[in-house]
């Protein structure tokens, strides 16, 4: 199962090369790794997606919390969370295809950056299932290049899960 774990740490240097050589010595492949400054200055946040067993998690978990420079770990795998995530993507896009391109990124909500005689370059910003549906649909016309920041996540405020809002018939979530 794949786990999104947020890291709160102090900007010290080393800091993420404690925190992803611990998932290495461990054998974990971390499958996406983003950091950016947090809202408390010199502190950041380390956002990455990992696979393993829930119970192998909890292990690593209070390996993290034990680490120097470590504030705060949170498994938000189970709950209610924003997730996005930015990709570039290079698309060919020759002038017989490109309206068809151009109806595609409309849908998604994508912006175009790059304008070539024979390619498009686009922006697109959302949950991680957006940006696989839109490289799935664009990659007959020929993907030339992506580049993805991974995933970033912060647990809801709100509380509202929108992934039992998606699952779940109306009724059950607001009963008469």
């Amino acid at each position: 199962m794949k786990h999104t774990l947020s890291v709160l740490v102090e900007d010290e240097s080393g800091a993420l090369s404690r925190i992803s050589g611990l998932f290495a010595r461990r054998g974990f492949n971390i499958d996406s790794l983003a950091v950016g400054p947090a809202e408390t200055q010199g502190q950041s946040r380390i956002t990455m997606v990992v696979q393993g067993d829930d119970e192998t998690l909890q292990q690593m978990t209070k390996q993290l919390d034990k680490l120097l420079n470590v504030l705060q770990v949170l498994d938000l795998t189970t709950l209610p969370a924003v997730e996005r995530e930015l990709m570039l993507l290079k698309v060919s896009a020759p002038a017989p295809q490109r309206r068809e391109i151009l109806d595609l990124v409309n849908v998604f909500r994508a912006k175009i950056v790059d304008v070539a005689d024979e390619a498009l370059t686009l922006e697109v910003v959302g949950d991680p299932g957006k940006l696989v549906a839109l490289e799935k649909l664009l990659n007959p016309y020929g993907i030339l290049e992506i580049a993805r920041t991974g995933k970033i996540t912060l647990k809801r405020a709100s509380g509202v899960n929108t992934e039992l809002l998606k699952s779940s018939p109306i009724e059950s979530i607001f009963p008469s």
